[in-house]
């Protein structure tokens, strides 16, 4: 569980002795920030009261059962805007279409690569854009991340930035 990251480079004539003072210093240091860290102690309150899932009941039922997910690249061929936003080299990847008609979406499907978080906000915002016949372009602009995460009843610290990969795909979709 971390906030960040922590970056060491070992050189072609470091020696072990160089290496084992580092990691000792890197248990201290990791120590430390979970001594710190708000999300870390709500991490182990969770751990200790015996609960396994850290996500709201509206976040666990997306993430198991993801709506509007794209199961077969026959069902966008006749949508209007695609978007792709995230970089797979740090494991989250988001795919957006969306069918508009009127100036508003109808429909919406998408694929991603991530985790809980953001396959359960991209789940929840697809239905958000649905809603009532669907939603108008200008209003889909307007959503954010945290109306997103309010709609699935919060959203751990730490995987906050989750709900934003679904809203940035909307608007790369559009735009």
């Amino acid at each position: 569980l971390a906030h960040g990251s922590i970056r060491f480079t070992l050189g072609k004539y470091t020696t072990k002795k160089e290496v084992d003072y580092t990691i000792e210093k890197l248990k201290k240091t990791i120590k430390f920030l979970r001594e710190i860290s708000p999300v870390w102690r709500e991490w182990n309150k969770m751990k200790l009261e015996g609960n396994d899932w850290i996500y709201s009941k509206k976040v666990k039922e997306h993430f198991l059962n993801p709506k509007n997910f794209l199961k077969n690249k026959k069902e966008i061929k006749d949508f209007d805007g695609h978007g792709v936003v995230g970089n797979m080299k740090c494991g989250d990847l988001m795919e957006m279409w969306i069918k508009v008609k009127n100036d508003k979406i109808i429909d919406v499907k998408w694929s991603t690569f991530g985790c809980a978080s953001a396959i359960a906000s991209t789940s929840i915002l697809s239905e958000m854009l649905k809603e009532k016949g669907g939603t108008p372009l200008k209003k889909a602009l307007k959503i954010t991340g945290k109306d997103i995460t309010k709609r699935l009843g919060g959203l751990p610290a730490i995987k906050i930035h989750c709900s934003v990969l679904g809203d940035q795909a909307l608007r790369a979709a559009i735009y």
